[in-house]
């Protein structure tokens, strides 16, 4: 691509790569191809097994994509590759009870149709998403080094010297940790995380059911804590189901029948019948934040910059704007001629994402410790917070369009535009 700005390969006889990606998952495919769209070489290195990655068998595993999340998967040229998979989400209802007594009146309710955008997101299925992103990645000509990590980096003023666990040395301007909540690039980097374990374990399956869903989506908060049902395509859905991490490991190891026993009455009979679809899974839930996302020659994407709680199913959400706004200031650097690894540079990705990720996991923590008791005051006034909010059309289309991804300083790409 030829913009006038001199080649991030200027180089070549001192850099291995422009900028080395730790971690091949769905942050470190996107990352990869948002920069190569823009001239830079990149190499992703992932211990993940290619053929693990790209396991397109239902296993009920989905993701809630927000406006514009799609908008940046669509300039990236991936979203064509999965759309007639995804399930438009057009309404979703927010409620408040207890199991086996059905949903409070009180309720908030979201409708597409109060937006000018369209659906409000979209229930993509990982068998789907991630071979799409592995499968353009291959076609882009990005460096994969499958089956293995980065174990030791080296920065310095003119770039950082990193080290694979096979003894392979590569000399690159910048490293990218896309390596989850326990990135060993951050601590490498020596940045600090703030967070703590919520004693909370999150049950995710599948299940089919008898009756349409009609597009829309559910979050019921119970006192163990919330349970999201996000549909998929046909008449199944995609459950997110938050128990003690006690009573989740006592669950998990159940038989389906006994499984299905205990989810019936958290789930209520409003689409008939239910059954298992898929694996089961079950993840320990927390909260942890980087205290910087940008170190010496290093920058942190999605879960190594912040895990959140899935109360409003924001991670990924949240992870593909860090790589919409690093690769937008990745690209406004090389255009001017700037080194994309100095610390001016990466202090505009760190200012660009930092207040946004702390309001979101300010947010979801607040909102879990709120509504996951049975404290009959919190009851009421969480009952009369979600009817008035409900009975107030602006207050509403603000909370949609923040739901959809629409407020605040949005990267390009979450725009819809190319960098």
């Amino acid at each position: 691509m030829d913009n006038g700005a001199p080649s991030p390969l200027s180089s070549i006889m001192t850099f291995d790569t422009d900028i080395v990606i730790a971690g091949g998952g769905l942050n470190g495919t996107s990352l990869g191809l948002a920069l190569a769209s823009v001239g830079f070489d990149v190499t992703i290195v992932d211990p993940v097994p290619p053929d693990t990655r790209a396991d397109r068998d239902f296993d009920g595993r989905g993701y809630a994509l927000s406006i514009a999340s799609q908008r940046v998967l669509k300039a990236l040229g991936v979203w064509s590759d999965i759309a007639k998979d995804a399930q438009p989400i057009l309404d979703i209802k927010v409620t408040d009870g207890r199991p086996g007594e059905g949903p409070s009146p009180l309720m908030l309710a979201f409708d597409h149709a109060e937006i000018e955008e369209g659906p409000m997101g979209y229930m993509v299925q990982d068998r789907n998403l991630r071979p799409a992103l592995l499968a353009a990645v291959e076609t882009a000509g990005i460096r994969q080094l499958n089956e293995m990590r980065v174990v030791e980096q080296t920065p310095d003023a003119n770039g950082v010297s990193v080290m694979l666990d096979d003894g392979t040395a590569l000399r690159a301007r910048l490293l990218v940790g896309c390596d989850g909540k326990s990135s060993s690039v951050a601590s490498r980097a020596g940045i600090k995380r703030t967070g703590w374990e919520y004693g909370q374990t999150a049950l995710v399956c599948a299940i089919e059911h008898e009756l349409p869903h009609d597009g829309t989506a559910h979050q019921f908060f119970m006192p163990s804590g919330p349970l999201a049902i996000l549909p998929l395509t046909g008449n199944r859905a995609s459950i997110v189901w938050t128990e003690s991490t006690e009573r989740g490991e006592e669950i998990q190891s159940l038989g389906d029948d006994d499984y299905l026993d205990i989810l019936r009455p958290r789930f209520g009979d409003f689409l008939g019948d239910i059954s298992l679809a898929g694996k089961r899974f079950r993840y320990p839930l927390g909260l942890s934040l980087a205290q910087s996302f940008v170190g010496p020659r290093v920058a942190l994407v999605g879960d190594a910059a912040h895990a959140v709680h899935p109360i409003a199913g924001q991670g990924l959400n949240a992870g593909l704007k860090d790589v919409a706004a690093l690769a937008e200031v990745l690209a406004d650097a090389i255009r001017r001629g700037e080194d994309i690894g100095r610390d001016d540079v990466l202090a505009r990705y760190r200012q660009w994402r930092r207040f946004d990720t702390a309001t979101l996991a300010l947010a979801t923590d607040g909102f879990n410790r709120l509504f996951s008791n049975d404290n009959s005051f919190l009851r009421a006034l969480r009952d009369l917070g979600l009817g008035a909010a409900n009975a107030l059309p602006g207050l509403r289309r603000g909370l949609i369009r923040e739901a959809a991804g629409l407020t605040g300083d949005l990267p390009k790409l979450a725009k819809g535009q190319p960098l």
